[in-house]
Protein backbone atom coordinates (compact mmCIF):
# COMPACT_ATOMS: atom_id res chain seq x y z
CA UNK A 1 0.00 0.00 0.00
CA UNK A 2 1.29 3.25 -1.26
CA UNK A 3 1.42 5.58 1.86
CA UNK A 4 2.63 8.52 0.35
CA UNK A 5 0.91 11.76 0.69
CA UNK A 6 -1.01 12.81 -1.92
CA UNK A 7 0.13 15.78 -4.01
CA UNK A 8 -1.68 18.42 -6.31
CA UNK A 9 -2.43 17.38 -9.93
CA UNK A 10 -1.51 19.91 -12.39
CA UNK A 11 0.30 23.52 -11.95
CA UNK A 12 -1.43 27.00 -9.98
CA UNK A 13 -3.40 28.47 -12.30
CA UNK A 14 -2.61 32.33 -12.90
CA UNK A 15 -5.29 34.64 -12.37
CA UNK A 16 -6.77 35.13 -15.69
CA UNK A 17 -6.58 31.25 -16.12
CA UNK A 18 -8.52 31.07 -12.99
CA UNK A 19 -11.10 33.89 -13.71
CA UNK A 20 -11.84 31.45 -16.82
CA UNK A 21 -11.88 28.33 -15.23
CA UNK A 22 -14.74 29.82 -12.98
CA UNK A 23 -16.52 31.91 -15.60
CA UNK A 24 -16.35 28.57 -17.52
CA UNK A 25 -17.76 26.63 -14.45
CA UNK A 26 -20.38 29.70 -13.47
CA UNK A 27 -21.80 28.72 -16.90
CA UNK A 28 -22.37 25.15 -16.71
CA UNK A 29 -23.90 25.43 -12.64
CA UNK A 30 -26.44 27.62 -14.47
CA UNK A 31 -27.02 25.25 -17.45
CA UNK A 32 -27.54 22.44 -14.80
CA UNK A 33 -29.43 24.94 -12.24
CA UNK A 34 -31.61 25.59 -15.49
CA UNK A 35 -32.28 21.88 -16.39
CA UNK A 36 -33.64 21.16 -13.33
CA UNK A 37 -35.70 24.08 -12.72
CA UNK A 38 -37.45 22.62 -16.18
CA UNK A 39 -37.97 19.66 -15.11
CA UNK A 40 -39.61 21.48 -11.81
CA UNK A 41 -42.26 23.12 -14.33
CA UNK A 42 -43.05 20.49 -15.92
CA UNK A 43 -44.03 18.53 -12.54
CA UNK A 44 -46.06 21.60 -11.91
CA UNK A 45 -47.42 21.60 -14.81
CA UNK A 46 -48.64 18.18 -14.95
CA UNK A 47 -50.26 18.37 -12.13
CA UNK A 48 -52.27 21.71 -13.09
CA UNK A 49 -53.54 19.45 -15.78
CA UNK A 50 -54.13 16.46 -13.63
CA UNK A 51 -56.24 19.06 -11.30
CA UNK A 52 -57.98 20.23 -14.85
CA UNK A 53 -59.13 17.59 -16.13
CA UNK A 54 -60.03 16.13 -13.31
CA UNK A 55 -62.51 19.01 -12.14
CA UNK A 56 -63.50 18.72 -15.74
CA UNK A 57 -64.74 14.50 -15.72
CA UNK A 58 -65.97 15.21 -12.21
CA UNK A 59 -67.90 18.06 -12.41
CA UNK A 60 -69.42 18.16 -15.60
CA UNK A 61 -71.88 15.27 -15.16
CA UNK A 62 -73.62 13.48 -12.55
CA UNK A 63 -72.60 9.90 -13.63
CA UNK A 64 -68.96 10.63 -12.57
CA UNK A 65 -68.31 9.25 -9.33
CA UNK A 66 -66.60 11.67 -6.53
CA UNK A 67 -64.05 9.15 -6.39
CA UNK A 68 -62.30 10.58 -9.58
CA UNK A 69 -61.45 13.96 -7.11
CA UNK A 70 -60.18 11.09 -4.70
CA UNK A 71 -58.01 9.76 -7.19
CA UNK A 72 -56.67 13.01 -8.49
CA UNK A 73 -55.91 13.73 -4.87
CA UNK A 74 -53.50 10.62 -5.07
CA UNK A 75 -51.76 11.54 -8.54
CA UNK A 76 -51.01 15.03 -7.52
CA UNK A 77 -49.42 13.77 -3.84
CA UNK A 78 -47.13 11.93 -6.35
CA UNK A 79 -46.20 14.58 -8.63
CA UNK A 80 -45.19 16.67 -5.56
CA UNK A 81 -43.38 13.33 -4.34
CA UNK A 82 -41.85 13.39 -7.78
CA UNK A 83 -40.90 17.22 -7.67
CA UNK A 84 -39.40 17.27 -3.91
CA UNK A 85 -36.78 14.81 -5.39
CA UNK A 86 -36.29 16.81 -8.64
CA UNK A 87 -36.11 20.14 -6.35
CA UNK A 88 -33.21 18.77 -3.77
CA UNK A 89 -30.99 18.65 -6.80
CA UNK A 90 -31.60 21.58 -8.34
CA UNK A 91 -31.56 23.22 -4.61
CA UNK A 92 -27.66 21.75 -5.20
CA UNK A 93 -26.50 23.69 -7.86
CA UNK A 94 -28.28 26.67 -7.43
CA UNK A 95 -26.76 26.89 -4.02
CA UNK A 96 -23.65 26.64 -6.00
CA UNK A 97 -24.37 29.22 -8.40
CA UNK A 98 -25.42 31.42 -5.69
CA UNK A 99 -21.86 30.70 -3.96
CA UNK A 100 -20.56 32.58 -7.30
CA UNK A 101 -23.06 35.12 -7.13
CA UNK A 102 -22.81 35.98 -3.03
CA UNK A 103 -18.98 35.71 -2.78
CA UNK A 104 -17.86 36.38 -6.04
CA UNK A 105 -19.93 39.06 -8.27
CA UNK A 106 -20.94 40.74 -5.20
CA UNK A 107 -17.47 41.13 -3.90
CA UNK A 108 -16.41 42.89 -7.08
CA UNK A 109 -20.00 45.08 -7.68
CA UNK A 110 -19.90 46.35 -4.11
CA UNK A 111 -16.60 44.42 -1.82
CA UNK A 112 -16.86 43.97 1.31
CA UNK A 113 -13.93 43.46 3.79
CA UNK A 114 -13.33 39.50 5.39
CA UNK A 115 -16.68 38.48 3.79
CA UNK A 116 -16.56 34.29 3.94
CA UNK A 117 -12.94 34.45 2.05
CA UNK A 118 -13.28 30.33 2.17
CA UNK A 119 -16.54 29.70 -0.08
CA UNK A 120 -14.13 28.48 -2.73
CA UNK A 121 -12.99 26.11 -0.44
CA UNK A 122 -16.24 24.72 0.74
CA UNK A 123 -17.12 24.88 -2.97
CA UNK A 124 -14.36 22.39 -4.20
CA UNK A 125 -15.53 20.19 -1.10
CA UNK A 126 -18.93 20.22 -2.80
CA UNK A 127 -17.28 19.10 -5.68
CA UNK A 128 -15.83 16.46 -4.44
CA UNK A 129 -18.74 14.90 -2.38
CA UNK A 130 -21.55 16.11 -3.36
CA UNK A 131 -24.63 16.07 -0.96
CA UNK A 132 -28.26 16.98 -0.56
CA UNK A 133 -28.33 20.35 1.05
CA UNK A 134 -32.07 19.67 2.27
CA UNK A 135 -34.38 16.81 3.66
CA UNK A 136 -36.43 15.32 1.17
CA UNK A 137 -39.39 16.74 4.22
CA UNK A 138 -37.94 20.61 3.28
CA UNK A 139 -37.94 19.90 0.02
CA UNK A 140 -41.88 18.77 0.10
CA UNK A 141 -42.74 21.30 2.41
CA UNK A 142 -41.25 23.83 0.14
CA UNK A 143 -42.96 22.51 -2.93
CA UNK A 144 -46.22 22.33 -1.33
CA UNK A 145 -46.02 26.26 -0.13
CA UNK A 146 -45.00 27.20 -3.90
CA UNK A 147 -47.75 25.52 -5.80
CA UNK A 148 -49.17 22.30 -4.27
CA UNK A 149 -51.45 22.83 -1.56
CA UNK A 150 -52.51 25.27 -3.85
CA UNK A 151 -53.75 22.43 -6.00
CA UNK A 152 -54.78 19.86 -3.37
CA UNK A 153 -57.25 22.94 -1.46
CA UNK A 154 -59.25 23.31 -5.21
CA UNK A 155 -59.43 19.48 -4.80
CA UNK A 156 -60.85 19.32 -1.44
CA UNK A 157 -63.15 22.32 -2.38
CA UNK A 158 -64.22 20.82 -5.85
CA UNK A 159 -64.95 17.34 -3.58
CA UNK A 160 -66.79 18.90 -0.77
CA UNK A 161 -69.12 20.63 -3.68
CA UNK A 162 -69.19 17.43 -5.55
CA UNK A 163 -71.02 15.64 -2.18
CA UNK A 164 -72.87 18.71 -1.17
CA UNK A 165 -74.67 19.62 -4.14
CA UNK A 166 -77.39 16.65 -5.22
CA UNK A 167 -77.51 17.68 -8.69
CA UNK A 168 -73.72 16.58 -9.36
CA UNK A 169 -74.75 12.89 -7.96
CA UNK A 170 -76.20 10.60 -9.51
CA UNK A 171 -78.87 9.25 -6.45
CA UNK A 172 -81.94 11.00 -8.17
CA UNK A 173 -82.44 13.44 -5.47
CA UNK A 174 -83.63 16.94 -5.67
CA UNK A 175 -81.81 20.05 -6.76
CA UNK A 176 -80.01 21.81 -4.24
CA UNK A 177 -77.80 21.46 -1.33
CA UNK A 178 -78.21 18.84 0.88
CA UNK A 179 -80.09 19.01 3.91
CA UNK A 180 -78.30 17.38 6.24
CA UNK A 181 -74.68 16.78 7.07
CA UNK A 182 -75.13 12.52 7.21
CA UNK A 183 -76.46 12.97 3.70
CA UNK A 184 -72.99 14.49 2.30
CA UNK A 185 -70.74 11.96 4.37
CA UNK A 186 -73.06 9.03 3.45
CA UNK A 187 -72.77 10.50 -0.68
CA UNK A 188 -69.03 9.77 0.52
CA UNK A 189 -68.52 6.23 0.41
CA UNK A 190 -66.41 4.35 -1.97
CA UNK A 191 -67.61 0.86 -3.08
CA UNK A 192 -67.26 -1.24 0.52
CA UNK A 193 -65.73 1.64 2.43
CA UNK A 194 -68.37 3.90 4.53
CA UNK A 195 -68.85 7.61 3.86
CA UNK A 196 -67.32 8.64 7.23
CA UNK A 197 -63.85 6.55 6.76
CA UNK A 198 -63.09 8.64 3.76
CA UNK A 199 -64.67 11.76 5.41
CA UNK A 200 -62.24 11.05 7.92
CA UNK A 201 -59.42 9.90 5.99
CA UNK A 202 -59.33 13.16 3.61
CA UNK A 203 -59.14 14.92 6.85
CA UNK A 204 -56.48 13.41 8.62
CA UNK A 205 -54.75 13.63 4.92
CA UNK A 206 -55.22 17.22 4.27
CA UNK A 207 -54.30 17.83 8.21
CA UNK A 208 -51.21 16.73 7.31
CA UNK A 209 -50.22 18.31 4.84
CA UNK A 210 -50.85 21.92 6.67
CA UNK A 211 -48.75 20.27 9.16
CA UNK A 212 -45.92 19.39 6.77
CA UNK A 213 -46.46 22.92 4.74
CA UNK A 214 -46.16 24.90 8.35
CA UNK A 215 -44.60 22.84 10.80
CA UNK A 216 -41.25 21.76 9.58
CA UNK A 217 -38.37 22.03 11.63
CA UNK A 218 -35.12 23.33 9.90
CA UNK A 219 -37.00 24.66 6.86
CA UNK A 220 -34.53 27.97 6.89
CA UNK A 221 -31.92 29.41 4.08
CA UNK A 222 -32.52 31.78 1.25
CA UNK A 223 -35.45 29.26 -0.71
CA UNK A 224 -37.73 29.41 2.37
CA UNK A 225 -38.25 33.25 2.77
CA UNK A 226 -37.80 36.50 0.61
CA UNK A 227 -38.99 38.08 -2.41
CA UNK A 228 -36.79 35.64 -4.61
CA UNK A 229 -37.13 32.34 -4.49
CA UNK A 230 -38.98 29.03 -6.14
Amino acid sequence: MNDAPATPVGRPLSPGELVTVMSHFHRAEIARMAGWRDRLDRTSNWAITVVAAMLSVSLSTASAHHGVLLFAMLLVLLLLWIEARRYRFFDVYRARVRQFERHYFAQIFSPQPDFASDWLLILGESLRTPKFLVSQRVALARRLRRNYLHMMMILLLAWILKLSTPSLIDQGVPVGFVGTMREAVGAAALGPIAGVVIVTAVALLYAGLLAAAFLTAGDDGELSFGDVHV
